[in-house]
């Protein structure tokens, strides 16, 4: 395809704006779209959109205005939602509750179900089963909730039967 400001040289650039409703398409080549660099830079920048979705005060309801802070880098969740970065490993816990929710909101679910390659079994190994079951066991035991970790005791004899 053409650039569409020159009309010589081959488009690289794929520009698709919706304004009121009406889809314009913009194709420019390499050299055209420098020259309309600075009219071309997006009107909503990445760290503008975490900022908006971070705004998890809609979300959670009025309430009155808490600030919450990193204990070890003192980052606040505000200059997170405005830079769309953490600032150390403890930031996770700090922010535990409002990056929930944000997470939830953007990926619509917390738990990660990604693609399963093609060659991949249906089943999963029962390694990988006894694997998880373990987890599964000492999670029971640790919440104390033995009932639940005695049908998963019994569940590991019988998969180890099998193997």
């Amino acid at each position: 395809m053409l650039c569409n400001v020159c009309g010589k040289n081959e488009s690289t650039i794929h520009l698709t704006e919706i304004v009121n409703g009406q889809m314009m398409e913009l194709h420019l080549c390499e050299s055209c779209a420098q020259e309309k660099g600075s009219e071309l830079k997006p009107q909503l920048s990445l760290n503008d959109l975490l900022s908006d979705l971070s705004d998890v005060s809609g979300i959670i309801g009025p309430q009155k205005k808490e600030v919450l802070e990193c204990p070890s880098c003192h980052l606040t969740y505000e200059e997170f939602g405005k830079s769309g970065r953490l600032g150390c490993p403890d930031c996770y816990e700090a922010f535990i509750k409002p990056l929930y929710l944000l997470i939830k909101r953007i990926q619509k679910d917390t738990q990660h179900t990604g693609k399963r390659p093609a060659k991949a079994p249906k089943e999963p190994s029962p390694r990988i089963n006894m694997r998880d079951l373990r987890e599964r066991l000492r999670k029971s035991i640790q919440m104390e909730e033995f009932e639940e970790a005695a049908r998963l005791r019994d569940q590991i004899a019988q998969l180890e039967n099998k193997i």
